[in-house]
């Protein structure tokens, strides 16, 4: 066997061990076959590389690389694309392969209407495990083209650069689909979309109902119809994020997110991590995964001194009873989850959630306590909604006493959002709380847990607080990821 052929059969050895170490290690946002991850033309004045890290660093396991970055900084010549040496793609598919990233997509890269060059882009993309080919070929290559997809069962999902670009309008890619095969469909862009004044929401709406959608240049614009619109955090902008989300689970569909965040170049890492946020959040409200009781109606999964607390009346209100005192606990354990219930105080009534509690036994430096109060008076960080001691809700939504109240607490990873009737009032990431008893805004300031939030139990038992004060809970229910 020559050199040349030791290399390629290094390279598909690289691919077929990456393809089954993802089999075996499930995506932690694949919870809708969605598939979160950056094009990496977001990291463009670093390395491929480093585009490698900083996806891994976002927690994200899927890039998709565009033609032209440099490879890394040690081979600063070298460009990531379908042109590189055998050498280089087995260098590439290692640095993926430890990172725990793998490439998806490549785009946006020319597809001209020679087989030759077609082939070049097509290799690759097979050589390097990608699905999708990310592309505004000319429309007379499609003939070409559909053949090459069927051919490589290999993806082309047409990009639509802003107007006056050949795909700007969802229209031409409709036309340019029909009649062709499932291999080729439309690289949604939807930033691309507002800066050209199509309404994003309807183009999903539109390519969707003729199943056209193959992946997604995803974003959120400060403007619609500005052509100098920038990037914003998703869910802040003009961009209708969370409305096409939803109708994505309404299509049900399957497919690649790429994060392509083209603004603030070298600190944009914590404006790409609030998109994530935001990602994991929708995903989570949306999926499919069923919501069941916290407590069984007698209490068998239930950690507390006997007859300390129990249901009443035909709501099936849960309550301390009038002999009882002390929490009560779930048996079983939590880390990622969406928690709802309603709950009812009456005048200078005080109680509490507990979330992840590492220990029962020692809960108060092991359990993270979203807070239940009938009061707005300012007290540092104990206010209804608060998370206790460490971070206020930053609005005021709590009902008078004697009212019925609605709790909606998320917890994904490091993140943990409150919403207090249908108002989100905590949006806390738990890695800003490095230090033990100190809060990080303002910087220094004093909370009285002997552990570093950022340390505390990713996971663990809820807990419901008996404060010596009456508190009624229902419709408790719970939708857990773990």
């Amino acid at each position: 066997m020559n050199r040349k052929a030791k290399l390629i059969v290094g390279v598909l050895a690289l691919v077929l061990c990456f393809s089954w170490s993802f089999k075996a290690n499930a995506n932690p946002d694949d919870l809708k076959g969605w598939k979160l991850g950056m094009q990496a033309y977001s990291f463009n004045r670093f390395t491929f590389f480093e585009a490698v890290d900083k996806n891994q660093a976002l927690g994200m396991r899927y890039i998709e690389a565009y033609p032209g970055q440099r490879l890394s900084k040690e081979k600063p010549d070298v460009k990531t694309d379908h042109n590189m040496s055998s050498r280089d793609k087995v260098e590439m598919l290692q640095k993926l392969r430890e990172a725990g990233v793998k490439l998806l997509n490549y785009g946006v890269v020319s597809l001209p209407n020679n087989e030759a060059e077609c082939r070049k882009v097509f290799d690759f993309a097979k050589e390097m495990g990608i699905e999708t080919i990310v592309s505004e070929p000319p429309e007379d290559a499609f003939g070409l083209i559909d053949g090459l997809c069927e051919e490589y069962e290999i993806n082309v999902a047409i990009h639509n650069h802003p107007k006056p670009s050949r795909y700007w309008d969802p229209d031409t890619v409709l036309r340019v689909c029909d009649g062709r095969s499932k291999w080729i469909g439309a690289c949604a862009d939807t930033g691309h979309w507002c800066r050209s004044g199509v309404d994003p929401l309807e183009a999903v709406k539109k390519l969707g109902r003729a199943g056209r959608i193959r992946s997604f240049h995803f974003k959120d614009l400060n403007e619609f119809g500005n052509r100098n619109a920038h990037d914003v955090i998703w869910g802040t902008g003009a961009g209708q994020v969370k409305a096409i989300l939803t109708e994505l689970d309404r299509q049900n569909f399957k497919g690649v997110f790429s994060i392509e965040y083209e603004h603030n170049w070298l600190n944009s890492m914590p404006e790409i991590a609030g998109c994530v946020a935001f990602f994991r959040k929708t995903a989570a409200e949306l999926s499919d995964v069923k919501y069941k009781r916290v407590f069984r109606k007698n209490l068998s999964n239930a950690i507390m001194e006997a007859g300390s607390w129990a249901f009443f009346g035909i709501d099936g209100v849960l309550a301390p009873t009038p002999s009882g005192h002390g929490n009560i606990w779930t048996k079983e354990r939590y880390g990622n989850f969406i928690l709802e219930l309603d709950f009812k105080v009456p005048e200078r009534g005080n109680s509490g959630v507990f979330i992840r509690t590492g220990s029962i036994e020692k809960w108060i430096n092991t359990a993270i306590e979203v807070q239940i109060h009938a009061t707005t008076d300012g007290t540092k960080h104990g206010q209804c909604g608060a998370i206790y001691d460490c971070l206020s809700p930053s609005k005021t939504a709590v009902k008078k006493p004697g009212e019925w109240n609605h709790f909606v607490i998320t917890c994904l990873d490091n993140k943990i959002y409150v919403n207090l009737n249908g108002q989100d009032i905590i949006d806390m990431d738990l890695d800003r709380w490095t230090e033990a008893g100190k809060n990080p805004d303002p910087p220094g300031t004093r909370n009285k847990f002997r552990t570093a939030y950022k340390d505390m139990p990713r996971e663990g038992h809820l807990g419901f607080q008996y404060h010596g004060n009456p508190i009624w809970l229902k419709n408790l229910k719970i939708k857990s990821f773990d």
